[in-house]
């Protein structure tokens, strides 16, 4: 038996779909079933069963011998509109308790961190332990996400496999219900279709031209991928970036877009919002060093390639993976 929280999410649902795909069919979804638009994201997915999160630890207590592993993917992800408490109780609290349950059960556990722990970039985006200490998150859900791993990495008690994966801007399918924290590619597809263009942020660096701000995008499948290998893997455990370390610009993305929906681009520049110019990134890469050395070997997809999937065969028909 092998548990997903956060499973009726974007990156829950996928990991499901391809545990499925693999020939695992024995998986409990973990999240709190309250929204239609999320539990879209479960249909035509083979589930043991679906546990409410208020409810996972005493289901877990009573059921902790038939599971093998255990996928946290669950957190509150908006990076604001949230008070740090909740924060806290979900992104912090909460995975200490999942932490401290795989340990006493014996699970193995491979759980959701964010590249939104690494601010601005100062320290680069180096997934090197001896760094998390030292990183400045610009927000509350990147801070909630920092304070679990570096508590995680303070624990004399640990499960016996671990691994913490801070996953960098993660695009595709089903995402539908994100609204504002969705991907700039869904985003794009959206305007696109109700305008006929996509307007970009302004370049406020002297570094970097409009539309040239760079994020290391990585396709939701590739991910999938390697949790999969992780769950077999199962030594080696700590805290790895996930990217594709291959920053591109969001001119390339919006480009893309554009191709894959057979239009010509029509792209326009506005400033960037006052109230987080000061704290935008220009520039995210993943160092993926760490990842390779322990064995992953699988080629990523190219931004063309992941825009390509998801517009052609996911946003084009409404559809989910």
């Amino acid at each position: 038996m092998i548990v997903v929280t956060g499973a009726a999410g974007m990156i829950g649902s996928n990991l499901v779909r391809k545990l499925n795909d693999e020939g695992y069919k024995d998986i409990v979804a973990v999240d709190e079933f309250s929204r239609e638009d999320k539990n879209r994201n479960l249909e035509n997915k083979q589930l043991t069963a679906r546990v409410d999160r208020m409810r996972f630890f005493e289901w877990l207590d009573e059921n902790h011998k038939l599971v093998q592993f255990i996928f946290h993917m669950g957190a509150r992800s908006a990076t604001t509109g949230y008070p740090k408490a909740v924060y806290d109780e979900l992104n912090l609290n909460y995975s200490k308790t999942v932490w401290e349950k795989c340990v006493a059960y014996g699970i193995p556990l491979v759980y959701a961190s964010s590249a939104a722990t690494y601010g601005l970039g100062e320290k680069g985006y180096n997934d090197d332990h001896t760094v998390v200490g030292e990183l400045h998150p610009l927000n509350l859900y990147g801070e909630s996400k920092n304070d679990f791993d570096k508590w995680a990495l303070q624990q004399k008690q640990q499960p016996f496999f671990w691994a913490g994966l801070k996953f960098f801007n993660v695009y595709g399918p089903n995402e539908y219900h994100k609204g504002r924290m969705a991907s700039v590619i869904l985003h794009t597809f959206n305007q696109i279709k109700e305008t006929g263009g996509m307007k970009l942020f302004k370049s406020h660096h002297p570094d970097y031209n409009d539309g040239e701000q760079t994020r290391d995008f990585i396709y939701v499948k590739d991910l999938s991928k390697i949790m999969f290998f992780l769950m077999h893997h199962r030594k080696n455990s700590g805290i790895y970036n996930v990217g594709t370390g291959n920053g591109r610009t969001f001119l390339d993305l919006a480009t893309n877009t554009f191709k894959a929906m057979g239009k010509e681009p029509n792209i326009t520049f506005i400033p960037t919002p006052e109230d987080i110019r000061d704290k935008y990134q220009y520039f995210t890469e993943a160092n993926m060093s760490k990842l390779h050395k322990i064995g992953y070997d699988e080629p990523f997809y190219s931004l063309e390639a992941g825009i390509d999937d998801y517009v052609k065969n996911y946003l084009m028909n409404n559809a989910v993976y």
